[in-house]
C-alpha cells in the first residue's frame, strides 16, 4: 500500500532523475556546439572571411534564436542550435583575426579563452555542488542585459570607446550571473528543455569571451 510519504519520495526521485537527464543532455550538447562553433570560427579565420556587420549579425542571431526557441521541443531544434552556434562561430573568426594581427594579439586571445573557461567551469561547478537557488537573479539579469545591449548599440553608433569598455565590463558580470542562474534553473527544475538551456549557456560563454577579449585588448594596448 502506497502512503503519502512513499508517493512524495517517488515524485522527488523522478524529479531528480529528470533534472539529471537535463543536466547531462545540456552539457553534452553544449560541448558539441562549442566544438562546432570553434571549427566554423577556424574555417572563417583560415579563409579570412569578412565580418557580416552589426545589422546582419543581429538579424542572424535573433532570427536563429527565434527559430531555435520555436522548435525547441522537436528534433528540428537541434538543427537550429547548430545553425545558431555555427553562425556565431563565423562572426567570431574575423574578430579573432583582427586581434591576432596585433603585436600581443595571440597572448590576449589565449588569456581571454583561458579566463572564459575558468570562469565558466568555476561558476557551473559552484552551482552544481552547492545546489544554491539563484532564481532571484532573473529579473536583475533581464534588465541588466537589456540595458547593456542598448548601451552597446549606442557605443557603436556614436563611436564612444569609453562606453564600449563599460559595456564589456557589464557583460562580464552579467554573463557570470547568467551562468549561475541558468545552471541553478536546471538543477531546481526551472528549465526542463536542454536545447534552450544549451543556447543560454552558449550565449553566456560567447559574450563572456568577446567581452574579456575587448577588455584585455584594451589593457594590453592593442585596442
Amino acid at each position: 500500500m502506497n502512503t503519502p510519504m512513499t508517493n512524495t519520495t517517488a515524485r522527488e526521485q523522478t524529479a531528480i532523475l529528470a533534472n539529471n537527464k537535463v543536466i547531462r543532455n545540456t552539457y553534452t550538447l553544449l560541448s558539441m556546439t562549442l566544438l562546432f562553433s570553434g571549427l566554423v570560427a577556424g574555417i572563417s579565420m583560415a579563409l579570412n572571411l569578412p565580418h557580416p556587420g552589426l545589422l546582419l549579425t543581429l538579424g542572424g542571431f535573433f532570427g536563429l534564436l527565434f527559430a531555435t526557441s520555436k522548435f525547441s521541443n522537436s528534433s528540428l531544434g537541434l538543427v537550429f542550435v547548430f545553425a545558431l552556434t555555427g553562425f556565431m562561430g563565423y562572426t567570431l573568426g574575423p574578430i579573432l583575426n583582427a586581434y591576432l594581427a596585433l603585436p600581443n594579439g595571440g597572448q590576449v586571445v589565449m588569456t581571454a579563452m583561458g579566463a572564459t573557461g575558468a570562469i565558466f567551469l568555476g561558476l557551473s561547478g559552484y552551482a552544481l555542488t552547492t545546489r544554491k537557488d539563484f532564481s532571484f537573479m532573473g529579473g536583475f539579469l533581464m534588465v541588466g542585459i537589456l540595458v547593456a545591449f542598448l548601451a552597446g548599440l549606442g557605443a557603436v553608433f556614436f563611436e564612444m570607446p569609453g562606453l564600449s569598455l563599460a559595456v564589456s565590463s557589464m557583460f562580464v558580470l552579467l554573463m557570470a550571473g547568467l551562468i549561475l542562474y541558468q545552471t541553478s534553473s536546471i538543477i531546481h527544475g526551472g528549465e526542463t528543455n536542454y536545447i534552450m538551456a544549451t543556447v543560454t549557456l552558449y550565449v553566456s560563454i560567447f559574450n563572456l569571451f568577446t567581452s574579456l577579449l575587448h577588455l584585455l585588448g584594451f589593457m594590453s594596448g592593442d585596442d
